[in-house]
């Protein structure tokens, strides 16, 4: 049997966290942020956490992958159609976790976080902002379900759906997915480039 997915509550937020933490221990805006794998893999377990109670479970959608145990090994934090921005009360309650995440590079967050808005649709979607599995479990397809599952229901709900991908060797991955490259941005002021990609909801079939 392989993995299966569900809807994250508050109790999951640690293992969850955890989870992302290890995916994105190699990932080049993380280490630009805050350093190498090991400090990524200890300190992005806050941002991750921080996002997830502040916003995510009450603004948006957290969906994990487990295996048979109900380990997770996979998790996708989304934001739901017209809430993909984080209001001025969500806000200042990260801000003291993204300081001892993020420590003397705080502000370098803060103005990528403010050039990614500007580049971001006006159309509602549903935002994919983090997608991530054990390194583990890659491979055996936690990340394929995450997709499979959240895209099938923009489809049948006629919804697009938003991404910006760190890593230029997922971009082909979210292309099989139906996601288009949009444009490369440079967000982190000549730092590691991103590209937003953008997927519209695939025709329902009529036929019985």
């Amino acid at each position: 049997m392989g993995p299966t997915v569900r809807v994250a509550n508050a109790s999951d937020v640690p293992e969850m966290s955890r989870a992302l933490a290890l995916a994105f221990a190699d990932d080049p805006i993380m280490g630009w942020l805050i350093g190498d794998s090991a400090a990524v893999r200890k300190r992005s377990r806050l941002v991750f956490a921080t996002m997830a109670r502040h916003h995510f479970l009450e603004h948006g959608r957290i969906e994990v992958a487990v295996d048979e145990s109900g380990a997770i090994g996979g998790a996708a934090m989304w934001t739901t159609p017209g809430h993909w921005n984080f209001d001025d009360r969500d806000g200042m309650r990260m801000v003291p976790s993204f300081i001892r995440a993020f420590r003397t590079r705080v502000n370098a967050s803060r103005r990528m976080a403010e050039r990614m808005a500007t580049h971001h649709p006006a159309e509602p979607h549903w935002y994919l902002m983090f997608l991530g599995t054990r390194p583990a479990v890659r491979g055996k397809g936690f990340g394929h379900v995450l997709l499979t599952e959240r895209l099938r229901h923009c489809d049948e709900t006629g919804s697009p759906a938003y991404l910006e991908s760190s890593k230029p060797d997922n971009v082909p991955y979210y292309e099989r997915f139906g996601f288009e490259v949009v444009e490369q941005l440079d967000v982190t002021e000549g730092g590691p480039p991103m590209w937003s990609m953008w997927r519209a909801p695939r025709a329902q079939s009529t036929e019985p």
